[in-house]
């Protein structure tokens, strides 16, 4: 068996963005803490299903350190107010990143921060050259996200609104 890699983590002006590691994956799966302190007392629902896809990635033998979830936290104090990460490792030179806040934790820029982390660090690494994301029509809060962290719309599809960035 492969020792795990230590997580990895990315320092912004306000927030560090913590990868889950499969084991507190488990945890946040079901609503428990995983030992962290939440806004709102625990991890929301985005963050929730997303810790499950790493969970069952993990179980399947098929998760890739660094391109899954990561836990957004505040600087100051620690604690977590959501998730974001990639929906899987980088294929055909791009990625796709999805994000989710503890209600009290919206319309504070903490977001874009962590888009703008993540998605650069993704565009840092050999091979990548664009990310993506995706929201429906109506979340209009999330598509303002996406143009303040330099993403551009792309056509719709499948119902979404699609955002890319890319290396330039």
């Amino acid at each position: 068996m492969h020792p795990q890699p230590a997580p990895h983590a990315l320092t912004t002006a306000r927030l560090v963005l913590h990868e889950v590691l499969p084991a507190e994956a488990a945890e946040l799966a079901v609503g428990r803490t995983a030992g962290r302190e939440w806004l709102g007392g625990v991890p929301g629902e985005g963050t929730r299903e997303a810790a499950g896809l790493l969970t069952l990635a993990a179980e399947a033998g098929c998760h890739t350190p660094r391109w899954a979830l990561y836990r957004i936290a505040r600087r100051p104090d620690g604690v977590s107010v959501g998730g974001i990460g990639f929906h899987g490792p980088p294929a055909d030179g791009g990625t796709e990143i999805g994000f989710a806040l503890a209600p009290g934790a919206r319309g504070l820029g903490y977001a874009t921060e962590a888009l703008r982390a993540l998605s650069g660090w993704a565009l840092r690494q050999p091979g990548v050259h664009r990310v993506t994301t995706t929201t429906a029509p109506a979340n209009q809060p999330s598509q303002r996200v996406m143009d303040r962290a330099g993403f551009t719309r792309l056509a719709d599809a499948d119902g979404l609104h699609t955002y890319e960035l890319t290396r330039c």
